[in-house]
């Protein structure tokens, strides 16, 4: 996984976990929402980064 892909998807995780926060704290369930939705995002740009990786991994191997 690139570094800078890496660093996109943390921003995106971190970001979620912020707004959800914000959400929390001023009962906003929209601003819950879409900070779960940013995380998840995070989650799997993570998960996708992880595939190419060992598929990389795999092929380095042959």
């Amino acid at each position: 996984m690139s570094i800078e892909d890496r660093a996109k998807a943390t921003a995106s995780n971190l970001e979620g976990k912020a707004k959800e926060a914000m959400g929390e704290v001023t009962g906003d369930p929209q601003d819950k929402a879409e900070g779960k939705m940013k995380q998840a995002e995070g989650q799997t740009r993570h998960a996708g980064e992880d595939l190419k990786d060992k598929v990389k991994d795999t092929i380095d191997k042959l």
